[in-house]
């Protein structure tokens, strides 16, 4: 239902090489300040062994209970991604839509989470104890959503850190008619879907230019 295996190889990410020739990826710090949502992309393809390294660091993210049951549903190439968009946004509305060269993005992944492994894994014998493995609703943080917010994060500072451009965003109501087009099991919760690709000069979104509060509003040390 998600990662197709393909043949192994290496995946070249950006960045500079260092004394020994091996190519090198950019600082933490530099990917997170360059992190941004990119909504417009040209049609150039992104090498699919490239896409498996991504998705592959991506999971790497931390899991309550170590659940690891974060999944994604890959779609590449116009064949498939055209599938995605006619489920999503209607030809008749796109005349409209602002940003009509996201639809250009050669890749997109759906990212989703399983609420009931969660809870099968908290019912086994190490966890049984916290009482979260009687029902998704004893949980009053759902951690599938975090763990898969964690997830998405890595895959959006992977895309930068090679050379990349992604976007972020909802499925809201289109949860149902994705999860038919895709065959997507019941069970599975939509996270939210991220496009790929390489970035083309576009417009920043409609948020971009709200500033970010000071840190000393965010940080509160010793008491609220």
């Amino acid at each position: 239902m998600v990662l197709r295996a393909r043949q192994a190889g290496p995946a070249v990410i950006a960045g500079g090489e260092g004394a020994d020739g091996q190519n090198q990826g950019m600082e933490l710090r530099d990917a997170l300040a360059r992190r941004r949502m990119v909504r417009s992309f040209t049609e150039e393809a992104v090498p699919p062994v490239l896409v498996d390294e991504l998705l592959d660091r991506a999971r790497r993210a931390p899991s309550a209970g170590n659940t690891q049951t974060t999944a994604f549903l890959v779609l590449e190439g116009r064949g498939e991604t055209d599938r995605y968009w006619d489920v999503t946004l209607a030809p008749a509305r796109r005349a409209g839509f602002r940003w009509p060269e996201l639809l250009r993005a050669p890749v997109l992944v759906i990212v989703w989470c399983s609420p009931g492994s969660y809870v099968a894994r908290y019912a086994e014998r190490d966890k049984a104890r916290t009482g979260l493995g009687r029902s998704v609703d004893a949980w009053n943080t759902p951690y599938w959503y975090v763990d898969g917010g964690m997830v998405i994060q890595n895959l959006l500072l992977g895309a930068v850190d090679a050379g990349l451009g992604a976007c972020l965003f909802g499925l809201f109501e289109h949860e149902q008619p994705v999860r038919e087009a895709f065959a997507v099991p019941d069970g599975w919760r939509p996270l939210g879907t991220v496009a790929l690709g390489h970035p083309a000069p576009d417009d920043p979104g409609r948020s971009a230019n709200r500033p970010r509060p000071a840190l000393d509003q965010v940080v509160h040390r010793g008491r609220w």
